[in-house]
């Protein structure tokens, strides 16, 4: 598997966090400023399956587009435009909080996604991360993850049909979540002791 490159119609999962732990997200607007960033560069390469921003850090799960459909300047350098994207908002954000060096800790991290089960099981992953992380309680209320897009039927950039596809419909889709809340929630851990 390489590592350092995206290769065209792979999945990957990419993710990254604020350098020194700091805070990539300060306030609000940051969550929506950062995804428009996201729209402009990386959907023109990519099919976006599942995102969560978190205060300090980031997760994307995403398929770059076949090669047939990426343009001839894209073709040779598909990184370009996450590079891009991260140097836009690390101005913006060192330019509004008035803030040096970066923001960013060292390069983007990723990895290819081989399969279909892994995918499935990252998605999930990606959309508990603010309960791993204890952000909040309600991961499917949470502001700043995809999950509540495929829960509406509004406009969305992420691609819904077809993660819905994968998990055998909506429905499936929410069991496959909640049944590993409850892993991190630690109910099964409480189950198994109780029954000893």
């Amino acid at each position: 598997m390489k590592k350092d490159i995206f290769e065209a119609g792979q999945y990957y999962h990419i993710y990254n966090r604020g350098n020194n732990k700091e805070d990539i997200f300060i306030e609000e607007n940051n969550y929506n400023y950062f995804l428009e960033k996201v729209k402009k560069y990386i959907l023109p390469i990519a099919d976006i399956y599942a995102y969560c921003l978190l205060k300090n850090h980031f997760h994307i799960v995403l398929r770059i587009k076949d090669e047939s459909n990426l343009s001839e300047k894209s073709k040779e350098k598909i990184h370009l435009p996450f590079s891009n994207l991260f140097n836009a908002y690390s101005k913006s954000i060192n330019k509004a909080y008035n803030r040096t060096g970066s923001l960013f800790q060292e390069h983007l991290q990723r990895n290819r996604i081989e399969d279909e089960v892994y995918l499935k099981q990252l998605i999930i992953y990606v959309h508990l991360n603010p309960l791993k992380h204890k952000f909040t309680e309600y991961f499917d209320s949470y502001l700043h993850s995809s999950y509540r897009s495929y829960l509406s039927e509004k406009l969305t950039s992420i691609d819904r049909e077809s993660i819905l596809e994968l998990f055998d419909g909506l429905d499936n889709f929410k069991i496959c979540h909640n049944e590993r809340r409850i892993v991190y929630e630690g109910v099964i851990n409480d189950v198994n002791l109780s029954d000893e």
